[in-house]
């Protein structure tokens, strides 16, 4: 896609015209089109689309997010629907997601039908209480941690830039989002805020929250029942909103 490596991932009978765009996470130092097209597949298996995955330079800022727009645009050249396309981002691959979403609102483009994110970095000041409140159920992403990574990510940019951080962006005019983070996680308490501030500023917002689950634990699917319970769930609510594109 415009120079970047993509992957296709087709299940049996699904709709050719329905696409989930899927960013995955990995802190901007690790994961890739193959490490995530399992847990992709498997929701787009789920909602009868197809899922392309996205690949981007894991650089610092900007050149993951210029990659992923650049991936977006090149999806619509290809005459894709953007009302039966749907974004979905782990991680700071959410973080990705919404960042695009927010560069082709404001240079014109048109936007997606809807948003999924699973447990989305949306706040690069690692700053949140419940990176000591939930510090004894996490097993890798201690306050620590993630903060080396998102010094690496920044590289001197301000971690409350909105095309850094979403958290601090004006989310006015951004599709429906449903955003799914497990009850254990340290950045549980972002998306709680992310959540909040998307209904401030109008978006069609849900929010599940898994109890006693960590961070991204929907990459579990086939194996864990929390897992296929998650797909589920973003199958049935994203399915309706590639069905029947809405006027905007």
């Amino acid at each position: 896609m415009g120079g970047l490596p993509a992957l296709w991932a087709v299940p049996k009978e699904a709709v050719e015209d329905r696409v989930i765009f899927s960013v995955h996470g990995g802190g901007g130092v690790s994961g890739s089109i193959y490490t995530h097209r399992k847990l992709f597949a498997h929701l787009a298996k789920a909602a009868g689309a197809r899922a392309l995955l996205v690949e981007y330079r894991q650089q610092s800022y900007p050149v993951p997010l210029d990659d992923v727009t650049t991936a977006y645009r090149w999806l619509l050249d290809q005459g894709v629907d953007p009302r039966r396309t749907a974004f979905i981002g782990d991680s700071i691959g959410g973080n990705l997601a919404i960042s695009t979403m927010l560069r082709a609102r404001d240079s014109g483009l048109p936007l997606p039908a809807a948003l999924m994110l699973i447990s989305p970095w949306v706040d690069l000041t690692v700053s949140n209480e419940t990176f000591e409140s939930n510090r004894e159920n996490e097993e890798f992403f201690y306050k620590e941690v993630v903060s080396y990574l998102a010094s690496a990510y920044l590289a001197g940019a301000s971690p409350t830039e909105a095309s850094v951080s979403p958290l601090y962006a004006d989310l006015s005019g951004l599709p429906p989002m449903y955003i799914q983070v497990g009850g254990h996680e340290t950045l549980l308490g972002e998306s709680l805020e992310f959540e909040q501030k998307a209904r401030k500023a109008g978006v069609d917002v849900r929010l599940d929250e898994f109890p006693e689950q960590l961070h991204t634990f929907q990459m579990g699917a086939g194996n864990s029942p929390e897992s296929d319970e998650a797909i589920r769930r973003l199958a049935e609510w994203v399915r309706p909103r590639l069905t029947t594109p809405v006027a905007r």
